[in-house]
């Protein structure tokens, strides 16, 4: 298992044994899941587990993990009832930064929340990562569904432009997809220390909530569009702009 994880067994152990038991599976479980484009079910995963790598799991287990993280063919997702997402209580964080919304630091704080781009009836779903230090995005990711995989993706890719992540403190709303185990897992793996608005307390997100409302005066009421694919266009474009022309104010908005 270490050879294939390639980390050594102190350090199989050490995370083993704390936290989260599944997290080093998921992530081989996960990766025999991507490499079939995401058609893959748990049968299939457990035999490519032993071919791939020569692990050999129950196929409980697979599905357990599987379940577990909410890894499953969108096919699968769809002939299902539609989803009613909880949070899950046990993964709620308390509020680490208090309103303490500047820091001197790169990768110090970051914000991260999900808003909604609508158009003429038609919705996308927007995740943005931002660092207090300079309010700057570190990643954004725009989707058809509002789902774990929306946030987990974001977190993905802004932990892998940063990549020296240890300590820094990930700050969002009590959002279903901010208490689910994956990214619970990929954070505490990471270094990350999750912190969390208090129920109904949005002051407690206010450089989200605030980015959210300028991106949308700057894009959407400012301009005459026609459609919601020109919509996410002019989002795009507009967070290239915010993090390389735009001048911030002195209040850091």
């Amino acid at each position: 298992m270490c050879d294939v994880l390639e980390i050594s067994i102190r350090t199989y152990y050490k995370y083993k044994n704390f936290e989260d038991l599944d997290y080093y599976d998921y992530l081989i479980i996960k990766e025999i899941f991507d490499d079939s484009k995401g058609t893959y079910g748990y049968r299939r995963i457990t035999e490519g587990l032993k071919i791939k790598y020569g692990v050999i799991f129950n196929h409980k287990k697979v599905k357990r993990i599987m379940n577990k993280y909410n890894i499953r063919p969108e096919y699968i997702r769809r002939q299902k009832p539609k989803l009613v997402y909880k949070r899950i209580e046990q993964n709620v964080k308390s509020n680490l930064i208090k309103r303490k919304f500047n820091t001197d630091k790169e990768n110090a704080i970051w914000c991260t929340d999900i808003t909604y781009l609508i158009y003429n009836g038609k919705k996308s779903y927007l995740s943005t990562i931002i660092d207090l230090y300079d309010r700057k995005v570190i990643a954004y990711k725009i989707s058809k569904f509002n789902n774990n995989h929306l946030v987990i993706d974001t977190l993905n890719d802004a932990i892998s432009k940063r990549k020296d992540v240890h300590g820094l403190i990930i700050h969002s709303d009590q959002g279903f997809q901010y208490t689910s185990f994956e990214y619970k897992a990929i954070c505490e793996s990471n270094g990350i220390t999750i912190s969390m608005s208090r129920k109904g307390t949005p002051i407690d997100d206010s450089p989200m909530e605030s980015w959210h409302a300028i991106l949308k005066k700057e894009t959407l009421y400012n301009n005459n569009i026609t459609s919601l694919q020109e919509y996410i266009f002019l989002v795009e474009e507009w967070i290239l702009f915010y993090n390389t022309t735009r001048l911030k104010s002195s209040k850091r908005e």
